[in-house]
Formats: C-alpha cells, structure tokens, sequence
C-alpha cells in the first residue's frame, strides 16, 4: 500500500486541470466556466498595460455549442473572451462579486484552423492586454480588453471587448425606471434547427417568420434554457442575441455549413425580458473564398438595441 504521508507532487500553475471559480466567470454551473487558470505577464511594457495568458479548454462535447463535421462551435471563443473579461476584472482588478457588468461591444476575427476539432479537448490561450482602464478608488469601474488567441504556440485570433462595473446600487437606480412585466410568451413555432445550424429545436432562438416578412424574425427568449439563462437576471444576456445573430446569418444566407470567423458586436441598449424583440438580418454581397457577411440588428420597442455584423466561411473541408 502507497504511504499517505509522503509528499504530494505540486504542480505547476499552468498545468491544473480544474476551472477557474464559477463565479470570477459569472456562471452558475461549474459544467459552464471554460477557463482553467490565468497568469500575469511578469514582463513590463513600455506603456504599462497590464498583460495576462488566461487558459481555456474547449470540451469536444457541449450541449449548446456542439462541434459540427469536424469543426469546434466559434461561440466558444466568444464565451472564453467574455469569460475572460470577467475573470480579470474580479480576480486582479478587484471588482466585488456582486456587480453588474455592462457590456458596450465585442468582437472578434479568427481562422478557420482555431476550431479544427481533435480527439482530446481543445486548449487556447488567450493573451490579454488592457487599456482605458478608469477605477473609481481601487475597484475597476470600466476597460478594455485585448485578445490574441494561441492554439499550439500559432496565434489564430484576436478579439477586442469593452465593459462597465456597475454596483448594486447604482445597478438599481439604473434600471428602477424600467416598468418590470411578465416576460413576452415564448413564440410558438421555432425556425427549423437545420435552417439555423444548431443540434436540436431547443437551441433555437428565432421563431418563425410572420407571413410577408422576409430575413426578420421575433427573437424566442426561453428564460427557462438551462445554458442561456444559466442564473436569473432581469434582461435578455448578451450571449442570447450573439447566438440570435449567428443563426440569422445562417438563416438568411442559407449557409449552415459555413464557419463563423468574424463578429463586430455594439450593444446600445438592454433588450428587456417583458417585450417583443426583432432581429433583422441584411446580406451582404459575396467576400472572397466564398464568405458572405451579414449585418444584423435587433429592434425592440421601435428602437435599435444590438447591431451585430457578421462574417460567415465555408468549411475548407
């Protein structure tokens, strides 16, 4: 029988295999953090932005995010830049748990290589620089975040996002004014799954088209899906109309077979849970390789809320 009492081999940071703490990531559900660990960049720049490599393993299966023919889902590189954003601002920014976070836009742009699936779990690294960093005393109250995403020591996207920290009272006084209702009824008759690109009729966020309109769908908000909604919050999460604006791309192109490689995201205004939300989608001419790009926009209440525009690759394979 092996001694209990001999000394334990440690580890290197860099090599553990557990998640970061769900709630540096805001998820509930351990089974939803994508990031293993993190460290800071000892080396100073010149400019002094605080540089950090943070780790995520992409699982080879998902429930939301599935792989396709080969392919990994590019919504989890979105989901590990978002997570990331977080991460740092709790765990070396000193944001409280407990704050809101106040997305103004996302983006990224990738090779279609970065989501070559394997036979093992996908490792990235996410190289991160901050800018227009403003604190209000010691805690982070908004910044920007750099990404360059590194699979097998090659570079293979960069993505770029910023965000403000909102206290739980001043999150409050933000939204007391806002008039709360029943969430809209989930619209009956979904968007066939195979016109969205998505595994199964859950996933899909689009309901189907009203008679007479063309490329614009009423956005189907389940507040019950256990990954979209993975907690409770009093507005349609910024990764739903993410999501919402991939399968309208897919949707309007007819290209269900195409990577996402590239997204440009502005948030304007929160979509709210308790009126309809319309997402239109406008397709652009023909890119090269044989890409199309689409720009999408969500409107509710009359009013742009999210403008996302997209660009859509076939598979090299």
């Amino acid at each position: 029988m092996p001694s209990l009492t001999g000394k334990v081999q440690e580890l290197p940071r860099t090599a553990l295999t557990c998640t970061v703490p769900r709630e540096y990531v805001h998820r509930a559900a351990v089974a939803e953090v994508l990031l293993t660990n993190w460290d800071t960049v000892e080396e100073e720049r010149a400019d002094g932005v605080p540089e950090f490599v943070v780790r995520a393993q992409w699982p080879r299966g998902h429930a939301l995010f599935a792989q396709e023919r080969g392919y990994q889902d590019p919504m989890l590189l979105v989901e590990s830049v978002r997570q990331a954003g977080a991460l740092l601002a709790h765990a070396e920014f000193d944001v409280p748990f407990g704050h809101q976070f106040l997305m103004w836009d996302m983006s990224f742009e990738a090779g279609p290589d970065l989501f070559l699936a394997e036979g093992v779990p996908t490792e990235v690294e996410l190289r991160t620089s901050c800018s227009d960093i403003v604190r209000r005393g010691r805690a982070l109250s908004e910044m920007r975040y750099h990404i360059t995403a590194v699979r097998d020591g090659r570079p293979m996207a960069t993505a770029t996002a910023g965000f403000r920290c909102l206290s739980p009272v001043v999150y409050r006084r933000l939204r007391e004014g806002r008039p709360l209702g029943a969430p809209v009824p989930l619209p009956l008759g979904a968007l066939p799954h195979t016109e969205v690109g998505r595994p199964g009729v859950g996933h899909v966020v689009l309901a189907r088209p009203l008679p007479g309109d063309r490329d614009r769908w009423q956005l189907r908000v389940d507040t019950g899906h256990p990954i979209f909604f993975d907690h409770p919050v009093d507005h349609v999460p910024g990764m739903v109309l993410l999501e919402a604006a991939r399968q309208a791309a897919y949707a309007a192109t007819g290209l269900t077979d195409a990577v996402l490689t590239a997204a440009t995201t502005d948030f304007t205004k929160y979509v709210e849970l308790d009126a309809p939300c319309w997402i239109e989608a406008e397709v652009g001419p023909d890119g090269d390789c044989g890409g199309r790009t689409v720009r999408v926009r969500g409107v509710q209440e009359g009013g742009t809320v999210f403008r996302s525009d997209l660009r859509l690759l076939p598979r090299p394979r």
